[in-house]
């Protein structure tokens, strides 16, 4: 199977011991039922109104761009996209995650992509629980995935992928908030995943291909346009879903002394995050550039995360080259 995300074009080292303590291992979680999955609620990280924003950085904000179902079955055309379910202190949580390549074990990667907040709580220091990644959720679009006797070949068509590792940059460690936006130019996490009842599957090879992640983007104002897909899971939207937003990137920039963020305008909401951001390359594949991190509590954008050194020093921490893969 090829890639067939439909985007239209408009325009090593090994970590260091601070780093290898943004680095978690788990057992094999409970197991996630289609109910507790419809009983998740959607995880996002706001920015409150009145948050201050640099403008002498920040480029004026986008206009809204409305979200667009995803055409089904989602495995034909956007199996790399999914479900990130986890355990907090307050209760079942769900992100969005994407199947990523791993430059460690090319073909056969079991690595998913997703937002920090989704799998730490960041300046308060601890990996959540039971995370597990569903590809393709809910395949056939269907309505009313909450029923209890839901056919879960319908709702995990390609398996569940639960977390045997995680890891988020040092800077979401230090720095990040729920809310806000503190952190958010360090808010991603990179999980390797194994297929419950079938440990030695490769997700890349269980989908049919993985999307390479972008450590070579072009400064954000010389990219034409950026898609991005998530699982909105409040009104309007129900988490049942997937939807995308297209649009051409603006630069956000929170906090002064952090790297400027991705900005585009979307009108998706909570439980997109960590959504994939995709740039189309020359050659016309894709390449993950971002995930959705931050948005206003009135969905008129989303932002994300300019990916960089430490993209590449997760992805070599948990990725097969760890000797435990």
């Amino acid at each position: 199977m090829t890639a067939s995300l439909l985007f239209t074009v408009t325009g090593c080292q090994s970590p260091s011991a601070q780093e290898a303590q943004t680095v978690s291992r788990f057992t094999e979680p409970k197991t996630w039922s289609s109910s507790d999955m419809a009983e998740a609620v959607p995880y996002d990280m706001a920015m409150q109104d009145g948050t201050q924003i640099d403008s002498r950085v920040s480029d004026p904000e986008p206009k809204p761009v409305v979200a667009q179902p995803e055409q089904a079955p989602y495995v034909e055309n956007a199996a790399v996209l999914g479900k990130v379910f986890f355990d907090t202190p307050e209760g079942r949580r769900v992100c969005s995650g994407t199947a990523v390549t791993d430059p460690a074990d090319p073909g056969a990667s079991s690595l998913v992509w997703t937002a920090g907040h989704c799998v730490h709580t960041g300046r308060t220091g601890s990996f959540y629980r039971n995370i597990v990644f569903v590809p393709s959720y809910n395949n056939e679009a269907l309505p009313g995935v909450s029923s209890a006797d839901t056919d879960t070949r319908q709702i995990s068509p390609l398996g569940v992928w639960w977390a045997d590792r995680a890891a988020v940059s040092t800077g979401w460690a230090r720095e990040g908030e729920e809310v806000g936006g503190a952190g958010a130019a360090y808010d991603f996490a990179v999980l390797h995943v194994r297929r419950s009842g079938d440990p030695t599957a490769s997700l890349e090879e269980a989908i049919g291909y993985a999307i390479p992640v972008a450590l070579d983007a072009p400064a954000i104002t010389a990219i034409p346009t950026l898609k991005i897909w998530g699982y909105p899971a409040e009104t309007p939207f129900d988490g049942n879903l997937l939807f995308s937003c297209q649009d051409r990137p603006g630069r956000l920039s929170i906090a002064t002394e952090d790297p400027t963020l991705y900005r585009i305008g979307c009108t998706m909401n909570g439980g997109a995050s960590g959504g994939g951001w995709f740039m189309a390359r020359q050659d016309g594949t894709l390449a993950l550039v971002s995930n959705t991190s931050v948005g206003p509590s009135e969905a008129r954008w989303l932002a994300g995360p300019r990916l960089g050194s430490e993209a590449r020093e997760l992805l070599t921490a948990v990725g097969a080259d760890t000797g435990t893969g």
